[in-house]
């Protein structure tokens, strides 16, 4: 299966949400939720770093493709 920007950008929006969200949650919890501020700051570094790699993967060569959808049509 090849990469693309469509799955890229299916993998980017919601791991920037949910980072953010987690990074958000260590930067404003009060009380007793505060004990959890590293695990959330982990986690949001973790799912927004994880989102912006996957950006930077390459993406297969344009007859790479159509050699593996050949293959894929034969099989």
């Amino acid at each position: 299966m090849s990469l693309n920007r469509t799955a890229k950008g299916v993998v980017l929006v919601p791991t920037l949400l949910l980072g953010g969200a987690f990074l958000a949650a260590a930067v404003w919890s009060d009380g007793p939720g505060g004990d959890n501020r590293t695990l959330a700051a982990v986690l949001g570094g973790l799912l927004m770093g994880s989102g912006l790699l996957a950006q930077l993967l390459p993406e297969p060569a344009a007859e790479n493709v159509r050699d593996s959808q050949r293959t894929e049509e034969q099989s």
